[in-house]
């Protein structure tokens, strides 16, 4: 299969939610892990999740976990998860994840053609969406 890079995103106690949310938005198989699941029932953190990955039809790949008690959460801006695509599910993926968050730059056509927007969805997670414009 060779090697992949998909994004793993970082949450505090809520990746479960979070996870969900992005299978109703994109679809696909949402494989989650607690710790508990992964041999630790008896630890603080049991109902945290370890390991989750969604694998949409599309092909895109997200994983997540939540953070350790005691190791500081520091949700920023510092990384933003990139979708792409030449397809009307695009703008729908960006209308779903907007739902209780913040559209930062609304999805428009943008000077080089393509249409683009930004948010910051309801998890405190960074989409930057682009729809490319048909070539011909």
């Amino acid at each position: 299969m060779g090697s992949q890079l998909n994004p793993c995103l970082r949450f505090d106690g809520n990746a479960r939610q979070a996870m969900e949310f992005y299978q109703e938005v994109f679809g696909g198989e949402l494989e989650l892990g607690t710790i508990a699941d992964f041999g630790a029932p008896d630890s603080p953190d049991a109902d945290k999740v370890m390991h989750s990955r969604l694998d949409t039809p599309d092909g895109y790949t997200l994983m997540a976990w939540d953070g350790r008690e005691g190791v500081p959460y520091h949700p920023g801006n510092s990384v933003a998860v990139f979708l792409d695509g030449d397809g009307s599910e695009i703008r729908d993926h960006f209308e779903k994840l907007s739902a209780g968050g913040t559209v930062t730059m609304p999805l428009e056509k943008q000077s080089w053609g393509d249409a683009a927007g930004s948010l910051v969805d309801r998890f405190g997670i960074t989409w930057m969406v682009n729809i490319t414009r048909p070539q011909g």
